[in-house]
Protein backbone atom coordinates (compact mmCIF):
# COMPACT_ATOMS: atom_id res chain seq x y z
CA UNK A 1 0.00 0.00 0.00
CA UNK A 2 1.54 3.79 -0.94
CA UNK A 3 2.37 5.47 1.94
CA UNK A 4 2.05 9.14 2.57
CA UNK A 5 5.39 10.55 4.77
CA UNK A 6 4.05 14.00 5.67
CA UNK A 7 6.03 16.73 7.28
CA UNK A 8 4.35 19.40 9.37
CA UNK A 9 6.16 22.66 9.87
CA UNK A 10 4.63 24.09 13.56
CA UNK A 11 3.03 22.08 16.02
CA UNK A 12 0.46 24.39 17.27
CA UNK A 13 -3.40 24.02 17.09
CA UNK A 14 -3.13 24.78 13.15
CA UNK A 15 -0.38 21.81 12.83
CA UNK A 16 -1.94 19.27 15.17
CA UNK A 17 -5.31 19.54 14.16
CA UNK A 18 -4.12 19.01 10.36
CA UNK A 19 -2.32 16.23 11.84
CA UNK A 20 -5.54 14.33 13.84
CA UNK A 21 -7.68 15.23 10.72
CA UNK A 22 -5.64 13.50 8.05
CA UNK A 23 -5.15 10.37 10.34
CA UNK A 24 -8.94 10.06 10.61
CA UNK A 25 -9.49 11.08 7.00
CA UNK A 26 -10.82 7.87 4.89
CA UNK A 27 -7.49 7.25 2.25
CA UNK A 28 -6.14 4.60 0.04
CA UNK A 29 -2.75 4.81 1.58
CA UNK A 30 -0.87 4.74 5.28
CA UNK A 31 0.34 7.99 6.80
CA UNK A 32 3.72 9.02 9.14
CA UNK A 33 3.48 12.30 10.29
CA UNK A 34 5.99 14.26 11.59
CA UNK A 35 5.64 17.49 13.19
CA UNK A 36 8.78 20.30 13.00
CA UNK A 37 8.48 22.98 16.10
CA UNK A 38 10.94 25.56 16.37
CA UNK A 39 10.43 25.73 20.20
CA UNK A 40 11.40 22.40 22.53
CA UNK A 41 7.53 22.38 23.51
CA UNK A 42 4.70 21.67 21.70
CA UNK A 43 1.23 23.65 21.39
CA UNK A 44 2.37 27.07 19.82
CA UNK A 45 -0.59 30.24 20.48
CA UNK A 46 -2.26 28.15 23.20
CA UNK A 47 1.03 28.17 25.09
CA UNK A 48 3.01 31.37 23.92
CA UNK A 49 -0.08 33.54 22.99
CA UNK A 50 -3.19 33.27 25.77
CA UNK A 51 -2.86 34.99 28.42
CA UNK A 52 -2.14 33.07 31.66
CA UNK A 53 -5.07 33.38 33.44
CA UNK A 54 -7.11 31.91 30.76
CA UNK A 55 -7.57 28.38 32.14
CA UNK A 56 -10.33 28.10 30.20
CA UNK A 57 -8.93 28.87 26.98
CA UNK A 58 -5.96 26.49 27.59
CA UNK A 59 -7.98 23.48 28.19
CA UNK A 60 -7.89 22.96 24.74
CA UNK A 61 -4.24 21.73 25.68
CA UNK A 62 -5.71 18.74 27.07
CA UNK A 63 -7.75 18.06 23.33
CA UNK A 64 -4.29 18.62 21.69
CA UNK A 65 -2.31 16.50 23.68
CA UNK A 66 -4.62 13.54 23.46
CA UNK A 67 -3.69 13.84 19.32
CA UNK A 68 -0.10 13.46 20.56
CA UNK A 69 -0.43 11.20 23.14
CA UNK A 70 -2.37 8.39 20.20
CA UNK A 71 1.18 7.16 19.33
CA UNK A 72 0.67 7.72 15.28
CA UNK A 73 2.93 11.26 15.37
CA UNK A 74 6.34 11.85 16.14
CA UNK A 75 7.18 15.95 17.47
CA UNK A 76 10.82 16.98 16.44
CA UNK A 77 10.99 20.47 18.79
CA UNK A 78 14.05 22.47 18.91
CA UNK A 79 14.08 22.76 15.32
CA UNK A 80 14.03 25.74 13.58
CA UNK A 81 13.19 25.19 9.49
CA UNK A 82 15.52 27.20 7.20
CA UNK A 83 18.37 26.45 9.53
CA UNK A 84 17.97 22.87 11.05
CA UNK A 85 15.99 21.52 8.54
CA UNK A 86 16.04 23.08 5.28
CA UNK A 87 12.47 22.72 1.68
CA UNK A 88 15.44 20.25 -0.02
CA UNK A 89 15.45 18.26 2.74
CA UNK A 90 11.94 17.83 3.24
CA UNK A 91 11.70 16.84 -0.42
CA UNK A 92 13.93 14.58 -0.21
CA UNK A 93 12.77 12.59 3.11
CA UNK A 94 8.79 13.73 2.66
CA UNK A 95 6.39 13.20 0.07
CA UNK A 96 4.81 16.70 1.57
CA UNK A 97 4.68 19.62 4.01
CA UNK A 98 2.27 21.70 5.39
CA UNK A 99 3.47 24.95 6.67
CA UNK A 100 1.84 25.86 9.85
CA UNK A 101 3.70 28.43 11.18
CA UNK A 102 1.11 30.72 12.34
CA UNK A 103 1.64 34.78 12.61
CA UNK A 104 3.95 36.18 15.46
CA UNK A 105 4.60 39.49 14.78
CA UNK A 106 3.01 42.89 15.31
CA UNK A 107 1.09 44.12 12.70
CA UNK A 108 2.25 48.05 11.73
CA UNK A 109 0.19 50.93 12.95
CA UNK A 110 1.75 53.79 10.50
CA UNK A 111 1.02 56.88 12.75
CA UNK A 112 3.88 59.17 13.77
CA UNK A 113 5.68 58.21 16.82
CA UNK A 114 5.31 55.02 17.02
CA UNK A 115 8.55 54.10 16.96
CA UNK A 116 9.27 56.10 20.25
CA UNK A 117 10.82 54.67 23.15
CA UNK A 118 7.91 53.16 25.07
CA UNK A 119 5.93 52.34 22.17
CA UNK A 120 5.58 48.47 22.41
CA UNK A 121 3.70 45.90 20.04
CA UNK A 122 1.03 43.58 21.76
CA UNK A 123 2.54 40.07 20.44
CA UNK A 124 6.29 41.05 22.24
CA UNK A 125 4.38 42.06 25.26
CA UNK A 126 2.19 38.55 25.60
CA UNK A 127 5.62 36.80 24.78
CA UNK A 128 7.17 37.93 27.28
CA UNK A 129 4.01 37.68 30.15
CA UNK A 130 3.88 34.13 28.49
CA UNK A 131 7.66 32.84 28.92
CA UNK A 132 8.78 32.79 25.15
CA UNK A 133 12.03 31.52 25.52
CA UNK A 134 13.55 33.87 22.51
CA UNK A 135 12.97 37.40 24.38
CA UNK A 136 14.18 38.84 26.97
CA UNK A 137 13.73 38.07 30.55
CA UNK A 138 12.54 41.54 32.09
CA UNK A 139 10.01 44.18 30.30
CA UNK A 140 10.37 47.74 30.98
CA UNK A 141 7.30 48.11 33.39
CA UNK A 142 7.68 51.84 34.88
CA UNK A 143 4.87 53.80 33.47
CA UNK A 144 1.85 54.70 35.55
CA UNK A 145 -0.43 56.01 32.90
CA UNK A 146 -0.63 53.48 29.87
CA UNK A 147 -2.55 53.63 26.35
CA UNK A 148 -3.36 50.52 24.60
CA UNK A 149 -4.24 50.74 21.06
CA UNK A 150 -7.23 47.67 19.50
CA UNK A 151 -10.57 46.90 20.50
CA UNK A 152 -10.19 42.92 19.63
CA UNK A 153 -9.16 40.25 22.31
CA UNK A 154 -5.94 40.72 22.62
CA UNK A 155 -6.09 44.52 23.44
CA UNK A 156 -8.35 43.20 26.50
CA UNK A 157 -5.84 40.58 27.60
CA UNK A 158 -2.61 43.10 27.54
CA UNK A 159 -5.06 45.36 29.28
CA UNK A 160 -5.96 43.02 31.76
CA UNK A 161 -2.54 42.03 32.29
CA UNK A 162 -1.44 45.26 32.99
CA UNK A 163 -4.35 46.64 35.25
CA UNK A 164 -4.69 43.15 37.48
CA UNK A 165 -2.75 43.04 40.49
CA UNK A 166 0.45 40.04 40.32
CA UNK A 167 -0.79 38.48 43.57
CA UNK A 168 -3.67 37.51 41.43
CA UNK A 169 -2.16 36.14 39.12
CA UNK A 170 -0.29 33.28 41.41
CA UNK A 171 -2.98 30.59 41.03
CA UNK A 172 -1.61 30.27 37.11
CA UNK A 173 1.42 29.00 35.41
CA UNK A 174 2.99 32.49 35.42
CA UNK A 175 6.68 32.70 35.29
CA UNK A 176 8.69 33.95 38.49
CA UNK A 177 10.43 36.69 36.39
CA UNK A 178 6.87 38.16 35.19
CA UNK A 179 5.38 37.74 38.32
CA UNK A 180 8.31 39.81 39.80
CA UNK A 181 8.00 42.44 36.92
CA UNK A 182 4.14 42.51 37.13
CA UNK A 183 3.94 42.78 41.13
CA UNK A 184 6.74 46.24 40.84
CA UNK A 185 5.00 48.00 38.15
CA UNK A 186 3.24 51.28 39.27
CA UNK A 187 0.73 51.63 37.01
CA UNK A 188 -2.55 53.30 37.79
CA UNK A 189 -4.33 53.78 34.77
CA UNK A 190 -4.60 52.04 31.61
CA UNK A 191 -6.68 53.28 28.86
CA UNK A 192 -8.06 51.44 25.88
CA UNK A 193 -8.73 53.30 22.55
CA UNK A 194 -11.18 51.59 19.76
CA UNK A 195 -11.76 53.81 16.66
CA UNK A 196 -15.81 52.60 16.66
CA UNK A 197 -18.36 52.76 18.72
CA UNK A 198 -19.10 50.24 22.08
CA UNK A 199 -21.67 48.24 19.36
CA UNK A 200 -18.82 47.26 16.65
CA UNK A 201 -16.15 46.05 18.74
CA UNK A 202 -14.31 42.87 18.33
CA UNK A 203 -14.04 41.69 21.91
CA UNK A 204 -15.98 38.22 22.74
CA UNK A 205 -18.43 38.54 25.78
CA UNK A 206 -16.43 35.98 27.59
CA UNK A 207 -13.14 38.52 27.35
CA UNK A 208 -15.21 41.20 28.41
CA UNK A 209 -16.59 39.84 31.43
CA UNK A 210 -13.22 38.91 33.11
CA UNK A 211 -11.85 42.52 32.74
CA UNK A 212 -14.55 43.37 34.74
CA UNK A 213 -13.71 40.94 37.61
CA UNK A 214 -10.57 42.61 38.19
CA UNK A 215 -9.94 43.11 41.99
CA UNK A 216 -9.34 46.74 43.36
CA UNK A 217 -9.55 47.85 39.39
CA UNK A 218 -12.59 50.25 38.48
CA UNK A 219 -14.35 50.29 35.13
CA UNK A 220 -14.37 53.55 33.97
CA UNK A 221 -16.59 54.60 30.76
CA UNK A 222 -17.44 57.98 28.85
CA UNK A 223 -21.08 58.83 28.74
CA UNK A 224 -20.35 60.22 25.15
CA UNK A 225 -19.66 56.80 23.23
CA UNK A 226 -23.46 55.18 24.53
CA UNK A 227 -25.09 57.92 22.09
CA UNK A 228 -26.32 55.24 19.48
CA UNK A 229 -26.20 55.77 16.34
CA UNK A 230 -29.38 53.89 13.99
CA UNK A 231 -27.11 51.23 13.18
CA UNK A 232 -25.69 50.34 16.73
CA UNK A 233 -29.40 49.68 17.82
CA UNK A 234 -29.76 47.69 15.06
CA UNK A 235 -26.92 45.82 16.12
CA UNK A 236 -27.48 45.21 19.47
CA UNK A 237 -31.26 44.29 18.75
CA UNK A 238 -29.75 41.63 15.82
CA UNK A 239 -26.81 39.91 17.03
CA UNK A 240 -26.86 38.19 20.47
CA UNK A 241 -22.91 38.73 20.82
CA UNK A 242 -23.21 42.93 20.57
CA UNK A 243 -26.16 42.44 23.00
CA UNK A 244 -24.70 40.70 25.71
CA UNK A 245 -21.73 43.07 25.35
CA UNK A 246 -24.12 45.41 25.76
CA UNK A 247 -25.25 44.82 28.61
CA UNK A 248 -21.98 43.87 30.19
CA UNK A 249 -21.04 47.66 29.10
CA UNK A 250 -23.85 49.45 30.32
CA UNK A 251 -23.98 47.54 33.74
CA UNK A 252 -20.25 49.01 34.13
CA UNK A 253 -21.96 52.58 33.92
CA UNK A 254 -24.19 51.83 36.76
CA UNK A 255 -21.11 51.37 39.17
CA UNK A 256 -19.67 53.54 41.66
CA UNK A 257 -16.18 53.96 40.67
CA UNK A 258 -13.25 56.33 42.96
CA UNK A 259 -12.16 53.77 45.65
CA UNK A 260 -10.21 50.98 43.77
CA UNK A 261 -5.90 51.97 43.47
CA UNK A 262 -6.03 51.11 39.40
CA UNK A 263 -8.50 52.52 36.65
CA UNK A 264 -9.25 50.70 33.57
CA UNK A 265 -10.62 53.44 30.87
CA UNK A 266 -12.30 52.53 27.61
CA UNK A 267 -12.34 54.91 25.17
CA UNK A 268 -14.65 54.68 21.80
CA UNK A 269 -14.99 56.47 18.47
CA UNK A 270 -11.20 57.53 18.96
CA UNK A 271 -8.94 57.13 16.37
CA UNK A 272 -5.46 57.64 16.91
CA UNK A 273 -3.34 59.99 15.11
CA UNK A 274 0.06 60.56 16.74
CA UNK A 275 2.35 59.55 19.66
CA UNK A 276 3.83 62.53 20.49
CA UNK A 277 7.15 62.63 22.22
CA UNK A 278 9.40 64.12 24.93
CA UNK A 279 12.48 65.97 24.30
CA UNK A 280 14.65 62.69 25.33
CA UNK A 281 12.56 60.52 22.65
CA UNK A 282 10.36 59.34 25.24
CA UNK A 283 6.39 58.51 25.15
CA UNK A 284 4.35 61.59 26.48
CA UNK A 285 1.21 61.73 25.27
CA UNK A 286 -0.87 59.77 22.46
CA UNK A 287 -3.02 61.97 20.32
CA UNK A 288 -6.80 61.40 18.78
CA UNK A 289 -9.30 62.18 16.79
CA UNK A 290 -12.68 61.69 17.76
CA UNK A 291 -15.20 59.87 15.58
CA UNK A 292 -18.61 59.56 15.03
CA UNK A 293 -20.82 56.96 13.35
CA UNK A 294 -21.16 57.46 9.07
CA UNK A 295 -24.40 55.64 8.98
CA UNK A 296 -23.11 53.22 7.07
CA UNK A 297 -21.76 50.92 9.80
CA UNK A 298 -18.28 52.74 10.26
CA UNK A 299 -17.07 55.79 11.27
CA UNK A 300 -15.71 59.45 9.98
CA UNK A 301 -13.55 62.28 11.69
CA UNK A 302 -14.93 64.72 13.88
CA UNK A 303 -12.21 66.89 13.12
CA UNK A 304 -11.86 66.98 17.19
CA UNK A 305 -8.86 66.52 18.71
CA UNK A 306 -7.68 65.37 21.62
CA UNK A 307 -4.69 64.68 23.92
CA UNK A 308 -3.94 62.28 26.75
CA UNK A 309 -0.66 62.16 28.66
CA UNK A 310 0.46 58.95 28.95
CA UNK A 311 4.02 57.14 30.16
CA UNK A 312 3.88 54.19 27.72
CA UNK A 313 1.76 52.75 24.50
CA UNK A 314 0.51 49.45 23.13
CA UNK A 315 -0.42 48.63 19.94
CA UNK A 316 -2.79 45.85 19.52
CA UNK A 317 -4.00 46.13 16.14
CA UNK A 318 -3.13 42.33 14.91
CA UNK A 319 -0.48 39.66 14.27
CA UNK A 320 1.34 39.44 10.97
CA UNK A 321 2.49 36.25 8.85
CA UNK A 322 6.59 35.85 8.70
CA UNK A 323 8.16 34.42 5.52
CA UNK A 324 9.90 31.11 5.17
CA UNK A 325 12.75 30.21 2.88
CA UNK A 326 11.90 28.96 -0.19
CA UNK A 327 8.43 29.14 0.60
CA UNK A 328 6.49 32.19 -1.33
CA UNK A 329 5.63 35.12 0.95
CA UNK A 330 2.44 37.59 0.34
CA UNK A 331 4.48 40.95 1.93
CA UNK A 332 1.49 42.68 1.87
CA UNK A 333 -1.15 40.31 3.99
CA UNK A 334 1.84 38.89 5.77
CA UNK A 335 0.52 35.40 4.47
CA UNK A 336 1.89 32.25 1.82
CA UNK A 337 0.19 32.67 -1.16
CA UNK A 338 -2.48 29.74 -1.78
CA UNK A 339 -5.45 28.19 -3.24
CA UNK A 340 -7.49 26.82 -0.18
CA UNK A 341 -3.94 25.63 1.23
CA UNK A 342 -2.48 24.59 -1.80
CA UNK A 343 0.52 26.73 -1.75
CA UNK A 344 0.95 29.08 -5.34
CA UNK A 345 4.47 30.00 -6.93
CA UNK A 346 4.66 34.37 -7.04
CA UNK A 347 4.16 35.45 -9.94
CA UNK A 348 2.44 32.93 -12.15
CA UNK A 349 0.46 31.89 -9.40
CA UNK A 350 1.27 27.99 -10.33
CA UNK A 351 0.56 25.64 -8.04
CA UNK A 352 4.10 24.58 -5.64
CA UNK A 353 3.60 21.14 -5.92
CA UNK A 354 3.82 19.15 -2.67
CA UNK A 355 3.82 22.43 -0.28
CA UNK A 356 0.49 23.36 1.61
CA UNK A 357 -0.59 25.59 4.82
CA UNK A 358 -3.15 25.76 6.97
CA UNK A 359 -3.88 28.01 9.86
CA UNK A 360 -2.63 32.22 9.89
CA UNK A 361 0.44 31.53 7.68
CA UNK A 362 -2.83 30.60 5.89
CA UNK A 363 -5.68 33.03 5.94
CA UNK A 364 -4.06 35.42 8.14
CA UNK A 365 -4.74 36.21 12.02
CA UNK A 366 -8.06 36.23 12.20
CA UNK A 367 -10.80 33.80 13.73
CA UNK A 368 -10.34 31.89 17.05
CA UNK A 369 -8.65 28.65 17.92
CA UNK A 370 -11.76 26.55 17.04
CA UNK A 371 -11.65 27.77 13.53
CA UNK A 372 -8.52 26.18 12.67
CA UNK A 373 -10.33 22.91 12.53
CA UNK A 374 -12.34 23.58 9.41
CA UNK A 375 -9.17 25.57 8.20
CA UNK A 376 -7.15 22.26 8.27
CA UNK A 377 -9.89 19.94 6.78
CA UNK A 378 -9.99 22.03 3.68
CA UNK A 379 -6.16 21.69 3.60
CA UNK A 380 -5.80 17.98 4.22
CA UNK A 381 -8.68 17.29 1.32
CA UNK A 382 -6.45 18.48 -1.10
CA UNK A 383 -3.25 16.81 0.04
CA UNK A 384 -5.74 13.72 0.19
CA UNK A 385 -6.44 14.57 -3.65
CA UNK A 386 -3.22 15.20 -4.70
CA UNK A 387 -1.27 11.85 -4.01
CA UNK A 388 -0.64 12.24 -8.18
CA UNK A 389 1.28 15.08 -7.85
CA UNK A 390 3.31 14.12 -4.07
CA UNK A 391 7.01 14.27 -3.97
CA UNK A 392 8.57 11.28 -4.29
CA UNK A 393 11.76 11.15 -1.82
CA UNK A 394 15.14 9.65 -2.78
CA UNK A 395 15.56 8.25 1.71
CA UNK A 396 12.18 8.48 3.12
CA UNK A 397 13.05 5.75 6.21
CA UNK A 398 11.72 7.24 9.06
CA UNK A 399 15.28 7.08 10.73
CA UNK A 400 16.92 9.51 8.22
CA UNK A 401 15.60 12.31 9.67
CA UNK A 402 16.83 11.59 13.15
CA UNK A 403 20.17 10.58 11.40
CA UNK A 404 20.31 13.77 9.53
CA UNK A 405 19.61 16.56 12.86
CA UNK A 406 22.28 14.20 14.82
CA UNK A 407 24.83 14.55 12.14
CA UNK A 408 23.96 18.45 12.26
CA UNK A 409 24.33 18.65 16.07
CA UNK A 410 20.25 19.80 16.43
CA UNK A 411 19.89 18.98 20.04
CA UNK A 412 15.72 17.87 19.46
CA UNK A 413 13.08 17.36 21.53
CA UNK A 414 10.70 14.50 21.43
CA UNK A 415 6.88 13.88 22.99
CA UNK A 416 8.32 11.70 25.39
CA UNK A 417 10.81 15.30 26.18
CA UNK A 418 7.94 16.93 26.39
CA UNK A 419 6.19 14.82 28.96
CA UNK A 420 9.58 15.23 30.97
CA UNK A 421 9.38 18.67 30.61
CA UNK A 422 5.81 18.80 31.34
CA UNK A 423 6.23 17.19 34.63
CA UNK A 424 9.30 19.25 35.89
CA UNK A 425 7.00 21.80 35.23
CA UNK A 426 3.90 21.04 37.13
CA UNK A 427 7.05 19.84 39.94
CA UNK A 428 8.07 23.44 40.33
CA UNK A 429 4.31 24.36 41.17
CA UNK A 430 3.80 21.73 43.47
CA UNK A 431 6.33 23.13 45.25
CA UNK A 432 4.67 26.41 45.69
CA UNK A 433 1.65 25.58 46.11
CA UNK A 434 0.53 25.75 42.44
CA UNK A 435 -0.61 24.07 39.06
CA UNK A 436 2.54 24.70 37.06
CA UNK A 437 5.61 27.03 37.07
CA UNK A 438 6.64 27.41 33.25
CA UNK A 439 10.16 27.20 32.54
CA UNK A 440 11.37 30.00 30.48
CA UNK A 441 15.11 29.67 29.00
CA UNK A 442 15.41 27.17 26.40
CA UNK A 443 18.24 25.59 26.90
CA UNK A 444 16.22 24.54 30.70
CA UNK A 445 13.60 23.33 28.64
CA UNK A 446 16.01 21.25 26.50
CA UNK A 447 17.70 19.79 29.57
CA UNK A 448 14.32 19.15 31.51
CA UNK A 449 13.18 17.50 28.33
CA UNK A 450 15.92 14.98 28.00
CA UNK A 451 15.49 14.13 31.74
CA UNK A 452 18.90 16.51 33.02
CA UNK A 453 19.26 17.95 35.90
CA UNK A 454 17.73 22.10 35.58
CA UNK A 455 18.09 22.95 38.77
CA UNK A 456 15.55 23.63 41.51
CA UNK A 457 13.83 26.37 44.30
CA UNK A 458 12.65 29.79 42.80
CA UNK A 459 15.67 30.31 40.86
CA UNK A 460 14.81 27.66 38.57
CA UNK A 461 13.49 29.03 35.17
CA UNK A 462 15.38 32.37 35.42
CA UNK A 463 18.49 32.76 33.04
CA UNK A 464 20.42 35.98 32.45
CA UNK A 465 18.73 38.14 30.36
Amino acid sequence: MTKLRLAIVGAGPAGIYAADILLKAERGFDVSIDLFEQLPAPYGLVRYGVAPDHPRIKGIITALREVLDSGDIRIFGNVQYGRDITLDDLKRHYNAVIFATGAVRDADLEIPGIQLRGSYGAADFVSWFDGHPDVPRTWPLDAKSVAVIGNGNVALDISRMLAKHADDLLPTEIPDNVYEGLKNSPVTDVHVFGRRGPAQVKFTPLELRELGELRDVDMILYDEDFDYDEQSKAAIASNKQVMVIDRVLQQWRKREVGTASRRLHLHFYARPLEVVGDDDGNVRALRWERTEPDGEGGVRGTGEIRELEIDALYRAVGYFGSPLPGIPFDRKHGVIPNHEGQVLRKGDNERMYGVYATGWIKRGPVGLIGHTKSDAMETIKHVINDQGNWWSPTDPDEQSVENLLRERGVEYTTLDGWHNLDAYEQSLGAERGRVRVKVVPREEMVRASNGEPVGSGPAAGQAAE
